[in-house]
């Protein structure tokens, strides 16, 4: 690639950033990254009435928390309302576009006496006979026009670079409007004079534009200017096989932060969707997808969102952190369901980390940290019914065997992780029983649950006095209900 490429990501701040937005705005960054270019960010808010700074603002946001930080910009459509004018005005004088002095309820009535035809409604071109003085002079007296552009006769080809070679008959193209009654541009000619200001050579976007692409094709011409290389993207499916929507789930990305997903795994999973690196791989790092990726490698099928491989993508990312980072993210999670403190998370940082490195192996989201946390934490524990029933059979008997593991634990002189098993091991010797047998009531005991991490590890970061008041809980419980039996 000779010169470095410029690509734009524009979306309307009409709405929420959602993962159709966040996934263009991805392989747009990906592509800019991998080849030393430029990222540009237009926001197209012409449309004055849907458009709001509360969107514009959520859209800011939700780029900043995936990573995608943008080289140019914010740029504002709207800005360049004088520009878009003077673009149409040029295709005017240059017999690329003419006025149209058609009325809403004229066309319309051409829309309906079209609907008993076998023919899809297109303008019959009937303002394009209108003499171009004739037309100066009817514009001059104030009657209301808009201005159309002039398709002219042929076919628009292009090489796009998902979907390959390209060919629209430019008769299936009506004569499109480009600046409206009042005066303001429509959305084909705005994107293409503030593609040809920024000077993007690239444009990447979804499927759903590529209706707009030979009309865009044909302005690029008529304006002079060189047509970017455009590439489109597929549509992103629910598992139902239709378009992603509400109905499918959260589908804005603030949705996903919200519900404990991190920036770094929706963009790997938002990168799998259409695009692969190759050889299978699937946990990426940022620096990673930009190192492998490649348009060439873009599916030209639409794909599939599926959210239990996004929560499983982000336990993986989350069993890459450290301890210290997932007390970062969790740390507000554990202050708000009253387990501890700011104050104690700093005064027992350390404590606190290992705790965030022992239970994410099985968190796949960063609530499940805290839920997880809570039979360290907690004042006294929940048990599982199904995990009473299967280990907590002959209550009697559990309670022998925890008190002979508290017996065990009390004499213990290294309170590490080997000693506490060998000490586990001992006291199922003593028994008589399996090492099983003494694990697993003892887990329930402790921590609620029927899994865990490992039991040693567990009464490890417990320490000695809160294993003591769990099991000292458990046995009580467990003693009434051998008495009612």
């Amino acid at each position: 690639m000779a010169d470095a490429p410029r690509v734009r990501f524009a979306p309307s701040p009409t709405g929420y950033l959602h993962v159709g937005g966040a996934r263009t705005a991805l392989f747009n960054w990906l592509f800019a990254r991998r080849h030393g270019g430029s990222f540009v960010l237009r926001i197209e808010d012409t449309d004055r009435e849907r458009s709001s700074e509360e969107m514009t603002r959520a859209i800011l946001d939700g780029m900043r928390w995936l990573g995608l930080e943008w080289d140019e910009g914010p740029h504002y459509q709207a800005d360049g309302i004088p520009r878009h004018s003077e673009a149409a005005e040029f295709l005017l004088s240059g017999g690329h576009a003419y006025r149209c002095f058609c009325t809403a309820v004229e066309l319309q009535a051409k829309r309906v006496a079209a609907e008993g035809t076998q023919e899809e409604y297109r303008y019959d071109r009937c303002c394009l006979g209108v003499a171009a003085n004739e037309a100066e002079r009817r514009a001059a007296l104030g009657e209301a026009f808009t201005l159309r552009f002039r398709v002219p006769d042929g076919h628009v080809e292009w090489d796009d670079s998902v979907h390959g070679a390209m060919r629209f008959r430019n008769a299936d193209i009506e004569d499109f409007i480009i600046l409206r009654s009042d005066g303001t541009p429509t959305y084909n000619l705005a994107v293409v004079s503030d593609d040809i200001e920024m000077r993007i050579t690239h444009v990447i976007r979804g499927d759903d534009h590529l209706s707009n692409t030979p009309k865009q094709v044909l302005l690029y011409r008529a304006l002079g200017a060189a047509v970017p290389v455009f590439g489109h993207l597929p549509m992103i499916l629910g598992q139902d096989g239709k378009r992603l929507s509400k109905r499918h789930g959260a589908t804005a990305v603030g949705e996903y932060a919200h519900q404990g997903i991190l920036p770094q795994t929706l963009a790997n999973f938002l990168a799998l969707l259409g695009w692969s690196p190759g050889e299978d791989r699937e946990i990426m790092t940022r620096e990673e997808m930009v190192s492998l990726f490649s348009i060439a490698r873009i599916n030209k099928k639409s794909a599939v969102f599926d959210p239990a491989k996004l929560e499983w993508m982000n336990g993986q990312h989350l069993s890459l952190l450290d301890g210290a980072a997932l007390l970062e993210l969790a740390a507000h999670h554990l202050i708000d369901q009253g387990l501890t403190s700011a104050e104690e998370i700093t005064d027992r940082h350390s404590w606190f980390a290992g705790l965030m490195e022992l239970l994410k192996p099985r968190a796949r989201r960063v609530e499940d940290l805290a839920t997880q946390a809570l039979a360290y934490l907690a004042p006294v524990v929940e048990y599982e019914r199904e995990a009473v029933t299967k280990h907590w059979k002959e209550p009697g008997t559990v309670v022998e065997r925890l008190r002979v593991v508290e017996g065990a634990l009390r004499d213990l002189d290294s309170w590490e992780a080997p000693a506490i098993e060998g000490v586990l091991r001992a006291a199922a010797e003593q028994l008589g029983v399996g090492f099983g047998k003494i694990v697993h009531p003892l887990r329930l005991a402790l921590t609620g649950a029927a899994v865990s991490p490992r039991i040693d590890q567990v009464i490890e970061t417990m320490g000695p006095a809160l294993v003591a008041r769990r099991i000292e809980q458990a046995c009580s419980i467990l003693a009434r209900h051998e008495q009612t039996r």
